[in-house]
């Protein structure tokens, strides 16, 4: 059987509206994506997660007339993209198969691989993550991970401390521990990611005395040498304070998630605690690193 999809642009403040309107044109199942593979951590656990750009995907039977539901659709103004409205013609597939050929492993640095369990890595001597894409953000394929990663091949972590704020998948603390790291803790509100996170480090062989995943209330008391935030900039401003008292004195901050035109606000704010680095920028995203000043000691 052969099936229809449309695929609508729009923002989550309004994507249960579209998802309603799709259902009144005779649409059998909707699903939310990330148009961006977008970063995300919510402040509010509990919450439907929903990126800044979400697609709103529908399907619809064969037999089922469009026309009045992309006319419908064309004159919205809670879509964002009205010229990607269009009717796609799906037919019936091994979808499994079709999925895994579409993820194909990725070279960040000169040294470190992201593998899909089911392809053998094409340099087997180089650091490889085992990693399959899955619910929670954080396979790669984003520009905001590949510059996190970027800067994570080329860091000195010997016997580092690392922290992973926003874990998700777990893919910066498991590179950073594969890449030399003594110790690496994942934090994320989403108990779907650090579940996520412990289920890829065993994958990945890596004993959870070296590598653990916390909710942030959970976070054992420490501070790192390099702290990572792969999130968004709202909660990169809000957790500031919290995220600079987690890095020890001479230790590095690297942030992202963060859109070029966002990241005068990010350098403000953490120019209080750190001498940053120039900005690194990937497809209008944004990576900010930098040192933390030295802290005085309690007299």
């Amino acid at each position: 059987m052969s099936w229809q999809q449309i695929k609508v642009n729009t923002t989550p403040q309004h994507s249960d509206a579209i998802e309603n309107s799709l259902l009144d044109f005779g649409a059998v199942s909707i699903s939310f994506l990330d148009a961006e593979d977008q970063a995300v951590f919510q402040l509010e656990p509990g919450g439907t997660i929903l990126w800044e750009a979400t697609v709103v995907v529908a399907l619809f039977e064969k037999t089922t007339d469009l026309a009045a539901c992309i006319q419908s659709l064309s004159s919205d103004e809670r879509v964002t993209n009205q010229q990607s409205l269009l009717i796609e013609k799906i037919e019936d597939q091994d979808w499994e198969r079709a999925w895994m050929d579409d993820f194909n492993a990725m070279q960040f640095g000169s040294k470190l691989w992201i593998c899909p369990s089911w392809q053998t890595p094409p340099e087997p001597d180089a650091v490889n993550i085992m990693l399959d894409p899955g619910m929670a953000f954080g396979s790669g394929t984003h520009a905001t991970t590949s510059l996190c990663l970027q800067w994570l091949e080329q860091a000195d972590l010997n016997n580092a401390i690392v922290i992973d704020y926003g874990c998700g998948s777990g893919v910066l603390a498991i590179a950073a521990i594969l890449l030399g790291a003594k110790q690496a803790l994942g934090v994320d509100n989403d108990p779907q990611a650090v579940l996520a996170t412990v289920d890829n480090s065993a994958r990945n062989n890596l004993e959870k005395s070296v590598i653990g995943a916390y909710l942030p209330d959970q976070l054992p008391s420490v501070q790192a040498d390099v702290l990572m935030a792969n999130i968004l900039c709202a909660p990169l401003l809000e957790l500031s304070s919290l995220l600079a008292s987690l890095v020890k004195s001479n230790g590095s901050i690297v942030l992202s998630g963060i859109l070029e035109d966002q990241a005068d606000k990010i350098i403000e704010q953490y120019s209080q605690w750190f001498d940053l680095a120039p900005p690194a920028i990937k497809d209008g995203w944004v990576r900010i690193d930098g040192l933390r000043n030295t802290i005085p000691t309690p007299s």
